[in-house]
């Protein structure tokens, strides 16, 4: 098994400022950055409507590791900060639509505030690509 890393930058002008990339594998482990609900026009998706931030978000998080040759099934961890836990069940609800057969572990934390207020949702993931 290759023990090789490779970092997976997402382009974002954070990314040398902060010093991370989005995704980084190693071998055939997988570790996802923490992923907000932001289009390539810089605009915040689903303004006050949580299940549509967790949504695109996944979507996001899907497209990304693809680039690392992998899919959503691949995933064994997700961690979830929400900013308004009262809210789980939507986001709940969306984070089931895409893993409800796949079951990662996850983990589901109320924060005090993301770095943009807009922002309602923050999901990270770790998978593995099965050998």
């Amino acid at each position: 098994m290759s023990t090789t890393r490779k970092n997976y930058p997402s382009g974002a002008k954070w990314e040398d400022i902060v010093g991370y990339s989005r995704l980084v594998t190693v071998g055939n482990n997988i570790w996802l950055s923490g992923t907000v609900a932001t289009n390539d026009a810089n605009e915040t998706v689903g303004k006050n409507d949580p299940y549509r931030q967790t949504k695109f978000i996944i979507e996001k998080i899907e497209h990304y590791l693809s680039k690392a040759g992998a899919s959503l099934k691949d995933v064994v961890r997700t961690r979830i900060f929400v900013t308004d836990i009262s809210q789980w069940e939507a986001i709940g609800r969306a984070h089931g639509e895409f893993f409800k057969d796949i079951k990662p572990v996850t983990t589901m934390v109320e924060v005090k505030a993301l770095i943009n207020p807009d922002y309602m949702v923050e999901i990270e993931v770790d998978a593995v690509i099965p050998t």
